[in-house]
């Protein structure tokens, strides 16, 4: 099944130029958390993304020029903790008007004003968006904004982040994995990738995709905002929201897999598998 998804990725053609590769817009990080930024942007350019650009508190922005180089930064106003705070709004979305994905969550924080940002984009965009980690825990407990959303988009929690949208435990998620997808896909009218042991991916039209690659050296942090950053690369290129979080969950995980082989599963860290995203491409024949 896996491969007629991978199939949708598009052809690069000889005289093509970046813009034919899509725009993302990551928005992300805060004070201790620059990695997740890091991550996700590398993830969405290194998954053939033609411009990445991460929008980063003010205060972490000549951090994240010196730790990104091809990816642009958008400095973005802050609260008085470094976090991006409400006053962020505008800029974000005038400067997503330009993109084809917003990517919204990697290590963005918790506080209030970060949570009001994070519920405010999503019912103000109408670009496609990959929601994830901070993004979904700024809607805990509450479906209803995805479902009134209207537009375009893609969850990936982890089985605990699943629990807080959802105001269950985490333990009935984990016994109910692929019920749980499908149900949460279906209310909300969104692609849902719940991760961990063999991911499972659901569309509300009641597609379930179940992965098999992947490893447990992959349970480190970083690696969901990784994918992340794959979501929104391929979402970017042109590919329908199903097709492009099965693509990239296989992706991931043979990545994974492959940085396993070469590191071992205990050592292995997500900037591992980051490199090993163009080897995962390769042996999938992309």
């Amino acid at each position: 099944m896996v491969h007629e998804h991978i199939e949708k990725m598009p052809v690069r053609r000889a005289d093509s130029h970046k813009r034919d590769y899509g725009r993302v817009f990551v928005v992300a990080g805060s004070p201790g958390m620059t990695g997740a930024a890091f991550l996700c942007s590398q993830g969405a350019l290194l998954s053939g993304s033609g411009l990445v650009t991460c929008g980063i508190p003010e205060s972490l922005n000549r951090i994240m020029e010196t730790k990104l180089t091809e990816v642009m930064t958008l400095p973005l106003a802050e609260t008085g903790d470094g976090s991006l705070g409400l006053k962020a709004k505008e800029k974000i979305l005038d400067f997503s008007k330009k993109c084809d994905v917003i990517a919204i969550g990697p290590g963005l924080g918790a506080g209030s004003q970060t949570r009001a940002l994070v519920r405010d984009l999503i019912g103000s965009t109408e670009q496609p968006v990959v929601l994830d980690a901070d993004g979904i825990n700024a809607l805990e407990g509450e479906l209803e904004p995805l479902r009134k959303r209207g537009y375009r988009t893609v969850i990936t929690p982890h089985p605990g982040e699943m629990a807080r949208l959802m105001g269950k435990d985490t333990g009935e998620v984990q016994s109910n994995r692929t019920d749980i997808a499908k149900s949460v896909a279906e209310v909300t009218g969104t692609v849902v990738c719940l991760k961990g042991h063999h991911t499972v991916v659901a569309d509300p039209e009641g597609m379930i995709y179940v992965n098999e690659t992947g490893n447990s050296g992959m349970a480190t942090g970083g690696t969901g905002d990784v994918l992340t950053g794959m979501i929104a690369s391929f979402i970017g290129q042109g590919v329908d929201d199903f097709s492009a979080a099965v693509s990239a969950v296989y992706l991931h995980g043979l990545a994974g897999d492959i940085a396993a082989e070469k590191k071992g599963q205990f050592s292995m860290i997500a900037s591992n598998v980051l490199e090993c995203i163009s080897d995962a491409f390769n042996k999938a024949g992309i």
